[in-house]
């Protein structure tokens, strides 16, 4: 990461608590390394995150359904999947200070890649192969132990009453997408889907990660927003480049994120079963990261549930009557994530007045607070009266605040901060003309405007 990228990682790490965007889990007890909780502000933007992918592959889509599923579901779910065997981050131990380290991670730093599928041996491999490029993070020294892979499925005693949590354990959901394919069949006989069809669904996920970092990016707790989409064999591909092209669309023209902050990433070693995997990588202070994947997956977990299980998960095609297991492709990506590419794309620092203006230029849509409404006197008890009444209007349709502390210059820095779109300011002439003024974010223009006409203007502009 260069000085300058280090320095706004920095910056939108402190902001974010300043603000009440992100605040470090469980602080006043010295915090819990990588759970993080959001503030009220964070909320609301995580919340119009998560409106805004559902409208997208839900609402918009007269091909995909919701779904819901538990957190806990039977510990066999995740035998069938491979996580109990095989989900597992490779780790060293540095012999001087004793930091434990993801191998992963520490040859990333050197540009050399580990497959998560590799073995142990072949990590070790790699790994030995390049320690002489290889120092510590803590303490800069070189020597490691050999690599060990480490099972990343958080576990959990839930309806074990032996004590023995390793005796029979159930597990918090190392991803939602199970959830999504034991819950196939059930959607397939309650509703009226047909192949080619998807279930989306947004979640809470869990992972014993080793070595968290990079702030909300990779967290032990996260949320997902996932789409699997059930397609007959021979149409995967053609529904493959048509979910890639919908899923750079999102970003590009539905949020807006500026093309020259994502590409598209191919992964060149492919687990076996996979037909084609790309990940939408975002250009975050410390470089371009997995965003999301879009990935092809064969008729692997479906033909892995039914060889678990003992049902039948095949498809029968009404037209042709021709029978087929289903083959998925799915679109993943997780919350804090999405949030923080916004919250790196929004933040702008601009030099106004011999001073520096900080404004989160986030889309309207996403905005967590869409109008502040300040009277312009706070000790002006006429004033204070009919702002509380249009913030009392305006608030049944928008998300508002009403802000009365300090002068009126020092709430439009707070607002742009928190990037609030529209201030509405309610002065003398409120009383006399029943009109307002209504400044703009961005250009900081500010036009007057009828009391009665503000609900069509933020309908319309909103």
């Amino acid at each position: 990461m260069t000085e300058k990228n280090e320095d706004k990682m920095k910056k939108i790490i402190s902001f974010a608590k300043r603000r009440g965007f992100v605040y470090p889990s469980s602080e006043i007890y010295g915090g819990f390394a990588a759970v993080y909780d959001y503030g009220p502000y964070g909320t609301e933007l995580a919340n119009a995150l998560k409106r805004e992918w559902w409208k997208y592959m839900v609402q918009f889509r007269e091909d995909i359904v919701g779904l819901d599923s538990s957190i806990f579901m039977h510990p066999k779910i995740w035998e069938a999947s491979g996580h109990v065997g095989g989900f597992s981050d490779p780790l060293t131990e540095c012999k001087e200070c004793h930091s434990r380290l993801r191998v992963d991670h520490l040859l990333e730093d050197v540009n050399v890649f580990a497959d998560e599928k590799m073995s142990e041996d072949e990590i070790n491999k790699i790994f030995s192969e390049n320690k002489d490029k290889i120092k510590c993070p803590k303490c800069g020294k070189q020597d490691f132990t050999k690599v060990k892979k480490f099972n990343l499925l958080v576990k959990s005693n839930l309806g074990n009453f032996t004590g023995n949590i390793d005796e029979e354990p159930s597990y918090l959901r190392g991803e939602t997408c199970q959830g999504i394919y034991v819950n196939y069949k059930n959607i397939l006989d309650s509703t009226r889907v047909k192949v080619p069809f998807g279930i989306a669904q947004v979640g809470k996920a869990f992972r014993n990660e080793i070595t968290a970092r990079q702030f909300i990016f990779r967290t032990r707790e996260f949320e997902q927003m996932e789409m699997q989409y059930f397609t007959t064999p021979d149409g995967e591909m053609d529904e493959y480049e048509k979910l890639r092209e919908y899923r750079w669309a999102y970003y590009t023209k539905h949020l807006g994120i500026k093309e020259e902050n994502i590409r598209w990433h191919k992964h060149e070693n492919l687990v076996f079963y996979a037909k084609e995997a790309y990940d939408i990588e975002y250009n975050y202070p410390f470089g371009f990261k997995e965003l999301e994947g879009v990935h092809a997956r064969g008729d692997y977990d479906l033909t892995q549930h039914e060889k678990f299980s003992g049902q039948k998960l095949s498809y029968r095609d009404p037209q042709t009557n021709e029978g087929f297991t289903p083959h998925i492709i799915e679109s993943s990506v997780g919350v804090g994530r999405t949030m923080l590419a916004i919250l790196t794309e929004a933040y702008t620092e601009e030099e106004l007045e011999g001073e520096t203006r900080i404004v989160m230029k986030f889309p309207k849509m996403l905005a967590p607070v869409k109008v502040a409404v300040f009277p312009l006197l706070k000790n002006k008890p006429e004033l204070v009266k009919k702002a509380k009444e249009i913030f009392d209007e305006l608030k049944m349709n928008f998300m508002c605040e009403f802000d009365d502390n300090g002068n009126v210059g020092k709430r439009y820095r707070r607002q742009d901060e928190i990037g609030t779109p529209y201030c509405v300011t309610i002065d003398f002439d409120t009383l006399e003309d029943g009109s307002v003024t209504v400044r703009d974010r961005d250009t900081m223009k500010q036009e007057r405007m009828r009391v009665d006409e503000l609900s069509d203007f933020f309908k319309k502009n909103l």
